[in-house]
């Protein structure tokens, strides 16, 4: 049962990694337009700045839990390089216990809670004149921390399958 609520997990954040992928193109396809609009046509957007940073912003925080479930997070591995799996398993328990899941839990907390904030007051950006609404934007913060929290259960009840069995599901 828990196999198949990991593979669920995984299979989730692969689908959000490889469809969160994609947002990359429309941000580059945005900056060249500004290129091109505000240094060959003299004409910059009002829009285009806010664009990109959310789009880039989106990508970012989306993928994060896609990057978890496939381990590519930057590690030092100075202390654990030399470390039996055995130890390095124990080490991911109890940091998943004692700082992922603590700070990922705050985190999606007090999101939800800025995104309510901001629901409710109406809240638009000030960075430029075009003035979109951020609850969206804050929105997907709090989902981005919500898939990465999912991520980080399977990504445990892995390491407690390989101390139990000796093998991850």
């Amino acid at each position: 049962m828990m196999a198949s609520f990991v593979k669920i997990i995984d299979s989730l954040s692969a689908w959000t990694g490889k469809w969160i992928a994609w947002v990359v193109i429309p941000n580059v396809l945005a900056l060249v337009y500004e290129v091109i609009a505000r240094y060959f046509l003299n004409s910059p957007t009002i829009w285009s700045y806010e664009v990109t940073y959310f789009i880039y912003g989106s990508h970012f925080l989306l993928g994060a839990a896609y990057v978890l479930s496939v381990d590519a997070h930057i590690r030092i591995d100075i202390f654990t390089s030399h470390l039996s799996p055995k130890t390095k398993v124990v080490i991911d328990l109890v940091g998943y216990l004692f700082l992922f899941f603590p700070v990922i839990i705050a985190l999606i907390y007090a999101g939800g809670q800025y995104v309510l904030q901001s629901f409710e007051m109406g809240e638009k950006s000030g960075l430029s004149p075009w003035r979109p609404y951020l609850y969206p934007y804050k929105a997907l913060i709090t989902i981005s921390f919500i898939l990465l929290l999912l991520q980080g259960i399977a990504c445990f009840i892995r390491n407690i399958s390989f101390l139990a069995r000796g093998e991850k599901p």
